[in-house]
């Protein structure tokens, strides 16, 4: 397993969408486990492919408290979110150092490839479905900060730039 490198803010991938898959390969499998190490020594609960460069629909989650439940998912798709919103802070390491309180709803259902290839369909809740919906906005070229107002949004991008230089 390698520890991937984390593209920067205003890279365009980040901006860009994903291409989904044609399969679940062994080079997919490697890409996921690399996913995972970088995800883990963020430390984080979740991962998109394009935030490491990778434009391709793959991401991983894990956002169990024992760091065991890795869920690796590809060419994810929600099919069924719940009217109920739930307010979480959020940060991509893409842009260190910056967060916002997002509401998200509170459970959502996906259709992905796993591991294996399959076509599964999952329910999510809580964390992991808000991290599911944060990954699935990187895959189509969306930051978390795009859920925003748009005055809000300037604001954290206004400071990210004066940070940034």
């Amino acid at each position: 397993m390698t520890l991937r490198r984390y593209v920067a803010w205003p890279d365009k991938r980040l901006r860009s969408p994903a291409a989904p898959i044609e399969a679940v390969t062994d080079e997919i499998r490697i890409l996921w486990d690399d996913m995972i190490e970088t995800m883990d020594a963020m430390p984080g609960v979740g991962l998109a492919a394009p935030q490491i460069g990778v434009m391709l629909q793959v991401a991983v989650v894990d956002a169990s408290e024992a760091r065991n439940k890795r869920i690796r998912l590809a060419n994810p798709v929600i099919i069924d979110a719940s009217a109920v919103l739930h307010p979480y802070e959020e940060a991509s390491p893409n842009l260190p150092g910056f967060s916002a309180v997002i509401r998200r709803p509170r459970g959502v259902k996906v259709r992905f490839l796993d591991e294996t290839g399959s076509e599964v369909e999952r329910d999510f809740v809580g964390l992991e479905a808000v991290s599911v919906q944060h990954q699935i906005d990187h895959l189509a070229g969306k930051m978390y900060f795009d859920n925003l107002s748009k005055t809000k949004r300037d604001m954290l991008l206004r400071k990210a730039r004066k940070q940034n230089g």
